[in-house]
Parts: C-alpha cells; sequence; structure tokens
C-alpha cells in the first residue's frame, strides 16, 4: 500500500506563520550575528581613537557617515534585542514563562521593551 507523501519539497519561509516566540528566537540569532561581524570594524575605531587626538577626531569622523550611522542605529537595535532577548531565555532555562501564554506574553514584551529602550537610547546618542 503506497502512501501518498504531503510534506512539501521546497519549504517556502514566507508562507510559514511563525508564532511571536518564533520571531524573537530567530531576531535573537540575527542579532548576535550581527553584533559578532562588527567587532573587527569596532577594534579598528577604537585603535584609531586611542591614537591621540587627531585619532579621535579621526574616528569621530569616519562615525559621522550617515551610512554609518545606519549601522550604528542597526547595531544599537541588536545590542538592545539580544540582550532584552537573552534575559528573557534564561528565564526560560530556569523553567519560568514555559507556557504558551506566559511565552507569547513575554515574547511581545521583549518586543515592546526592546522598542522603548531604542527609541530612548537613539534619541539620546543621535540627537
Amino acid at each position: 500500500m503506497a502512501t501518498t507523501d504531503t510534506r512539501p519539497f521546497f519549504l517556502n519561509l514566507i508562507k510559514i506563520r511563525l508564532p511571536v516566540t518564533g520571531f524573537v528566537s530567530i531576531l535573537h540569532r540575527i542579532s548576535g550575528l550581527l553584533m559578532f561581524l562588527a567587532i573587527p570594524f569596532s577594534v579598528y575605531l577604537l585603535d584609531i581613537s586611542l591614537q591621540g587626538k587627531q585619532g579621535f577626531n579621526r574616528a569621530a569622523e569616519i562615525m559621522s557617515m550617515p551610512l554609518l550611522q545606519l549601522a550604528s542605529l542597526i547595531l544599537l537595535w541588536s545590542i538592545i534585542h539580544h540582550l532584552i532577548a537573552g534575559i528573557r531565555f534564561l528565564l526560560t532555562d530556569f523553567d519560568i514563562g514555559l507556557q504558551k501564554n506566559q511565552a507569547t506574553q513575554s515574547a511581545w514584551a521583549v518586543f515592546g521593551i526592546e522598542a522603548v529602550l531604542f527609541v530612548l537610547l537613539a534619541v539620546e546618542i543621535f540627537l
């Protein structure tokens, strides 16, 4: 007796409806990757800025470029998201918030806290 395999052959990620907890998890991984990829440039800027007053002014000049300011905003988001979502994941490691409704509420709380902190810090840093 042959059975028909109804599983998809091509996984279309756009059509899959992830729960909010899945988005928090995926964005946590993306934010960690972004922070890791920013390390070499951050070390380069630190090296330049520690070479004296002229080096610091050069680093400030580099960071005043609009594209790098956008990259700084993205990096700021990734740091905030990684911190807040990481706290949520640490709590789940201690079996806190594992029920479906609690997990959903904590995932939405991550997005809410993240948005408030991002706006406050972005305004403080860039204005």
